[in-house]
């Protein structure tokens, strides 16, 4: 039996195959059901490096939004699938197991917010977390590499002045990530600190 957390006041299944859920990332969530207002249920968001969903799951289901999650992972992608069934929303959650690249499709309409929980740990520093899956924290050399893949193949697949939500495990990374965010096709907003990391908000532009 694969353990099971609470996230916000929904029950999340995982195991050592995936990230461990952490609690204060439901702040980015959160976050995200405020962003899109009351009703949303004419809202799409779009969720990159999901994991076992349980982000975007828990801000679909605060805000009435559907949600597309997107992990390379097929473990993950099998794990946000099971959640958003026992969450009760599997009729608005489509689980699409691909490349970042091919996380928006042509036929897609296009979506109104963007969730994202890439890896952040630089590379040389990954050891220091041996309980967790080396592909759901290695960040590159800078930890930054997979927070610019999610800016840059994000912009094509949301409205224009779209948020996005992006989770990073400092000040200094989201500043440096905020000072190209322009050049992607996006523009820092504001950050707010969790307990373990922080969440930078950015809108298309």
């Amino acid at each position: 039996m694969s353990p099971t957390i609470a996230f916000g006041d929904l029950e999340i299944t995982h195991d050592d195959r995936v990230l461990e859920p952490r609690p204060w990332t439901a702040i980015q969530s959160r976050w995200a059901a405020e962003l899109l207002g009351p009703g949303a249920s004419d809202r799409r968001v779009l969720e990159l490096c999901a994991g076992a969903g349980h982000i975007g799951l828990l801000a679909a289901s605060l805000s009435g939004a559907s949600l597309v999650s997107v992990d390379l992972n097929p473990v993950a992608c099998d794990f946000a699938r099971a959640n958003a069934e026992r969450a009760g929303l599997a009729d608005r959650v489509e689980v699409r197991c691909v490349a970042l690249e091919d996380a928006h499709t042509d036929g897609d309409a296009p979506f109104d917010l963007v969730i994202a929980d890439p890896p952040w740990v630089p590379r040389d520093d990954i050891g220091r977390f041996p309980e967790d899956p080396e592909l759901a924290i290695d960040g590159g050399p800078d930890g930054l590499d997979v927070a610019r893949a999610c800016l840059r193949h994000a912009r094509a697949a949301v409205v224009e002045e779209a948020a996005m939500l992006l989770q990073l495990g400092d000040a200094d990374q989201a500043q440096r990530l905020a000072s190209e965010a322009a050049g992607m096709g996006w523009r820092g907003l504001e950050l707010r600190q969790g307990e373990r990391g922080v969440v930078l908000l950015l809108e298309a532009c």
